[in-house]
Formats: structure tokens, sequence, C-alpha cells
């Protein structure tokens, strides 16, 4: 049953804008973040620590993606929860774990990245396959540990004769999820700037190699990462704590409550744009999705499949498929 006073919104044009920010992300991420997962279960043919880490990313991503479609029926409702006390408690966990997982496994390829660049012959770099997974269980450990509190309480509230399913809510401070909110979001944030730094200012240090691509690609992925952290985190961070500073006088206040369900919105994208991260990780992701799209436009040509009766085959056609099925054969590693 709802034990808690939630505030009645009327007025603003939740119900309109919510679904279809949730919309676009769910149907981006699951296209990106699937495309994704099987580049790396079907053409990664060599594994490192590198590419276990983003291949955690984007299972973090693509689970929270599956969790959107339950929100989006509840902004359509107009924030009537239509399920029962442990359905709701279950999608605001899951939401919750997989935000802080894609946050970390984001911030741990930041760092992967640091010392590939900044220190290329540390120990770090000579880590074992078996280490990175024993890392990676830990850190996964420690998202559940930290997000297992939205399991045991209750967060459906009433708004006068309507149950709603709120993680946040907006007359008072939120006690321990408050604190989750904003560290998952700064501390991994200094992390990110510290490796974008040290990584510009190791290549500056190295102006005549800094002249060539390859020194210009570590360059182009740190930078991706930190733009697409802080584009979808920061403003949620900041409405929040907004929030908190103004309470009592913005409790229950419109637009706050506007601004803090539209900017959490924006940490869903980010795991729509995560596949960018891994699109700049490597020179194999934007080889991969380049034959896939191949792939995709090969019903045009009928040579690329068995030869229907009756119909002729072109031999630079079915050579050019041949030359493709090749290619993914001996895809590269993710570096």
């Amino acid at each position: 049953m709802a034990n808690r006073s939630c505030c009645l919104i009327q007025g603003y044009h939740m119900p309109e804008v919510m679904p279809s920010l949730l919309i676009l992300a769910f149907v981006l991420g699951i296209l990106g973040n699937g495309v994704a997962l099987c580049g790396f279960c079907f053409h990664m043919k060599t594994w490192k620590p590198s590419t276990i880490y983003l291949f955690n990313l984007a299972i973090a991503d693509f689970l929270l993606m599956i969790c959107l479609p339950f929100r989006t029926d509840y902004y359509l409702r107009q924030r009537k929860w239509a399920f029962e006390d442990i359905p709701c408690r279950m999608a605001l966990f899951m939401l919750a774990m997989n935000r802080a997982g894609s946050i970390v496994f984001l911030t741990v390829v930041a760092v992967d990245r640091y010392f590939k660049v900044v220190h290329p012959h540390h120990m770090v770099n000579t880590i074992s396959n078996w280490t990175a997974v024993g890392i990676v269980c830990a850190l996964w450990t420690l998202v559940i540990l930290g997000t297992l509190y939205l399991l045991m309480e209750n967060h459906l509230c009433v708004q006068e004769k309507v149950i709603a399913c709120e993680s946040f809510i907006m007359v008072s401070a939120n006690g321990w999820h408050d604190v989750m909110f904003q560290l998952e979001f700064f501390l991994p944030l200094g992390i990110i700037l510290f490796c974008s730094f040290k990584i510009i200012w190791s290549l500056k240090q190295r102006q005549r190699l800094a002249r060539q691509s390859r020194m210009k690609k570590p360059i182009r992925f740190i930078m991706m990462v930190a733009v697409v952290f802080i584009a979808c985190y920061l403003p949620s961070a900041l409405a929040r704590l907004y929030f908190l500073w103004t309470v009592p006088s913005s409790a229950c206040n419109p637009s706050v409550h506007m601004a803090l369900h539209v900017t959490l919105s924006f940490t869903y994208i980010n795991s729509m744009l995560d596949p960018l991260v891994y699109y700049f990780s490597s020179p194999s992701f934007p080889k991969f999705y380049t034959k896939l799209k191949i792939c995709n436009l090969r019903p045009r040509y009928p040579g690329c499949f068995k030869r229907p009766e009756g119909m002729p085959t072109s031999n630079l056609c079915c050579k050019s498929c041949v030359s493709v099925a090749n290619s993914f054969q001996s895809q590269s590693e993710v570096q």
C-alpha cells in the first residue's frame, strides 16, 4: 500500500514531454546497444580487459533500456502507476542499478585508456582477462549493494486518489538516495576529467608523435566520453541540488519538479549515446557498423543470396559478398 505523500503537479506538459523522450531513448538505445552486443558476442575474435569493460557497459545500457517502457507507460497514464508495490520497487531498482553500472563502467573505460596512453608500461596494462573479470564482478557487487535500498522501501505515494511510483519525493530530501545520486555523478566526473586532461597533456608533450593520426584517436575517444557523461548527467544533478538548496521554498514547486523529471530522462539518453563510445574506442567498430549497413542493403542485390531459379547472378556481387564474409571472420579485437 502507498505510505507516502507526493506533490500533485497540474498545468504542466509532463505527460506530453516525457513519453517522447523515453520512446526516443528506448528505440535508439535498444538498436545501438543491441548492435554493439551483437558485435561483441559474434564478431570479436580476441578479448582484452578493455573489451570486457566495454561489454559490461553495453550490458548495463541494454538492461536500462528494457526498463524504459514501464516508465513510458507511467507517464502516458499521467503518472499513475498501474502495477503493484513489488513491480514499482523492481523498476526503480533496475533503473538506478543499471544507471550506476553505466556510470561505473564508463569511468573504468576512461581510466583504462588513461593508463594505456599516459602510462603505457604500467603493470595495469598487463592484467589478464580473468583479473578484468574479477574487477567487473567486484564493481557489479558494489553497484548492486549501493542501490539495493530501493528494493527495501515502499516507493508508492499518494497524489489525492492517484498512486504514483517515485524514487524522489519533492517535499524533502531523500537521505541516502540523494547521497548516492550525487556521489555517482561527481566522483566519476572528477576521475573522467582528470583522465581527459592527463591524456591531452601527455600527448601535447609528444609534439612529434601527436601529429600522427594514431595519437589523435585517444584524444577523440576520451573527449567523447567526457562530453557524453557531462551532457547527460550534469543537468539532473544540478536540478536535484537546486531543490535541496532551496527546500522548503521549492517543495512541490511545479517548475523544479518538471525540471528534475526531464533532466532524469537525459540520464537514460546517455545509454542511447554510449554506442558512440564503442565507435570511437577502436577501428573495429566503425568497420563493423559499415559492414552491417552493407549487409542490410544486400537484399537489393540478388547475387548476394542463394540464386532464385531462373535469375542470373552477378559475379561481381558474389565476389563482394564473399569479401564481406571473409572480413567478418578476420575482425580485429577492440584495442
